[in-house]
This record gives C-alpha cells, sequence and structure tokens, in this order.
C-alpha cells in the first residue's frame, strides 16, 4: 500500500513539473522571451497615429569588411531568430547583415492596422536610412520574398541585389483559393495550437523532419499559451489578407536590379492551402515549375534549384544553401 501511495505522489509531483515546463514555454506575442543570437535593437515608427516599434539586429562584419551590406527577410510564419546560420555565413565573408522582424512579428509590435507590402518596405528602407545604409542586397525567404520583390520595385536605386528564396506569390492565389475575410481568417487562426503548427511544419515545410527543427514549433506554437494570443491571431489574420489581395506576381518582368532564385524543388507551398480540396492542392503550389517560371519572368534573372528540398533550403540544407547564396553575391 505504501509503495502505491508513494508512486502516485510520484506521478503527482511529475505532473506538477511537467504542467510548470509547460507554463514555461508559454511566449509573448512579442518573443521577449526568446533569445535571439545577436543584440536586438529597436527603431520607432508611427503607424496610423500608433507609437511601434520595429526590433532588429545589426551584425558586423566578423573577417575583414567588405563595405557590402544582406538584408535579410523573414517569412510569415518566422522572426529573424531563424536566420542565425545565413548571419555567421555571411558575417565571416565580410558582410554586415541587418535583419528586421517586420511590423507584426517577432519581436516588433502587433498593432491593428492596415497592412501592405508598401508599407512594409517603405519602413525597412527608413530603418536603413537611419543606419546609413545607402544600398544592400535584400534577401527574402517566402513572404519575405513577396516584400523584397516590393522592396526592389520601389527602391531599385538602394536594391543592389534581390535573392528569392522560396518566395511566395508566384502566383495569384486570388486565381483559386476561395475568399476569407480577415475575420474567417482570424477565427481560424484562434484555432492554432503548438500541435496544428507541428503538423503544418512537417507536411508544407520540410521533405524530412528532423528533432532540431522542434525549436521553430517551441516559438510558434508558444505564442497560442499567451494571454494576448487573441492580438497574435487578429494580426495573423490581417497579414494573410495582405499576401492574399496584394500579389506581386504581374510586376516581376518590371524589377530591373540582379536577380536570383533560390529554390528548393519539392516545395509545394500554397498561401490558403487548407481551403482547398486535395486534388485542387496537387495542381498549384510546384515550386518545381514556379520557380523556372518566375525567373523567365525577370529580366536576366538565374535560378539556383536545390532537389530533395523543401520551403526553407537555409535551414534544410543549409551548407548547400550558404554556399549557393555567397558564390551569388
Amino acid at each position: 500500500m505504501l509503495k502505491k501511495i508513494s508512486f502516485s505522489i510520484l506521478m503527482l509531483c511529475g505532473l506538477a513539473l511537467t504542467a510548470g515546463a509547460q507554463q514555461i514555454d508559454t511566449l509573448s506575442i512579442t518573443l521577449e522571451n526568446v533569445k535571439y543570437a545577436y543584440p536586438v535593437k529597436y527603431f520607432p515608427i508611427v503607424a496610423e497615429g500608433q507609437d511601434v516599434r520595429m526590433a532588429y539586429m545589426d551584425i558586423a562584419p566578423t573577417q575583414l569588411a567588405n563595405g557590402r551590406t544582406v538584408v535579410l527577410f523573414h517569412g510569415k510564419n518566422f522572426g529573424g531568430y531563424y536566420w542565425t546560420g545565413v548571419i555567421r555565413s555571411l558575417t565571416s565573408r565580410g558582410f554586415r547583415v541587418v535583419v528586421p522582424d517586420q511590423i507584426g512579428f517577432g519581436k516588433s509590435s502587433k498593432p491593428f492596422i492596415h497592412y501592405s507590402f508598401h508599407q512594409m518596405a517603405a519602413w525597412n528602407k527608413a530603418l536603413l536610412d537611419a543606419l546609413g545604409i545607402q544600398k544592400a542586397s535584400i534577401l527574402g525567404h517566402s513572404m519575405g520574398g513577396m516584400l523584397a520583390t516590393r522592396f526592389a520595385l520601389m527602391y531599385p536605386d538602394q536594391t543592389e541585389k534581390l535573392l528569392l528564396e522560396n518566395p511566395i506569390g508566384l502566383e495569384d492565389y486570388r486565381r483559386f483559393v476561395p475568399y476569407a475575410s480577415t475575420g474567417e481568417q482570424y477565427k481560424t487562426e484562434l484555432k492554432s495550437t503548438a500541435e496544428s503548427v507541428r503538423k503544418y511544419y512537417q507536411s508544407s515545410y520540410f521533405t524530412l523532419w528532423k528533432p532540431e527543427y522542434e525549436e521553430l514549433v517551441r516559438i510558434a506554437g508558444g505564442v497560442t499559451n499567451s494571454a494576448d494570443f487573441p492580438r497574435w491571431a487578429k494580426v495573423a489574420a490581417m497579414t494573410y489578407t495582405m499576401i492574399y489581395e496584394q500579389p506581386v506576381v504581374y510586376e516581376f518582368i518590371n524589377i530591373k536590379v540582379p536577380t536570383v532564385l533560390f529554390i528548393g524543388k519539392e516545395d509545394k507551398t500554397i498561401v490558403g492551402k487548407g481551403l482547398l480540396s486535395p486534388d485542387q492542392q496537387a495542381l498549384y503550389g510546384q515550386y518545381r515549375f514556379l520557380g523556372k517560371q518566375t525567373a523567365a519572368k525577370i529580366p536576366g534573372a538565374k535560378i539556383i534549384e536545390f532537389d530533395g528540398c523543401g520551403h526553407i533550403p537555409h535551414i534544410e540544407i543549409a551548407t548547400e544553401f550558404n554556399v549557393a547564396l555567397l558564390g551569388s553575391l
């Protein structure tokens, strides 16, 4: 009997410790308790009458400086934290690297505003001006690729090179994804959990799931436990609407800066994928074709394709991607 009681007590203690660990893993929606690899600073912005701030890292080269800068634009489900390997690779070759968390993402403010790629590009231009950077190469991943494209279109004189890593927006999602209002998308975002995040990452982003990818789930899933999660979900819905309603696919022909696309050929990302049937999903998001089609639209563009790689080459095949990136700069 004593053994049974002792075992029960141990089990209860174990459950209490587990609950405590889960509580520790609850993240604020501005990721205050997520440590980035480099010091984070904040750039003040007034957005529609609201005082907000853009988090960013500004990392000096670790080897002899070459006088050039690379700016990294993250994807919709990420922030500056997932660029660490790319930053190390670039700074070791003499590049200064600037890594903003866009307004509405990462450690930056989460205001209720009209989100637009034009406005985001203008904010990033203002940040670079404040840092004294007159020209930079812009690397954009996923949603960051749409933003990088808009930046290059608006500020060609400040864009040394446009580097697109599995950008979304290579199709006009309005053509085949049913419309969902921001309010409807908000209800969808509210259903997010760490498990749903993991399932989505496993099925959409990587060809083979590895234990080290759990850190991405810990961050993206951790915010779902925050008391402020409804604000995060509302902003996520607003930026979904931005992506859906503000295509760049028709403007690739107007890009006037040297451009390189880095494409994981197994990527099948579709914005609004959950609104499509399996048969419809098979018709779209095929990056092995979309990459080549997009490169053909951009004057003088080059394309580097990666076999056996999905949506995030800089994580899934880090060494191969960094070699290709440095060779393209």
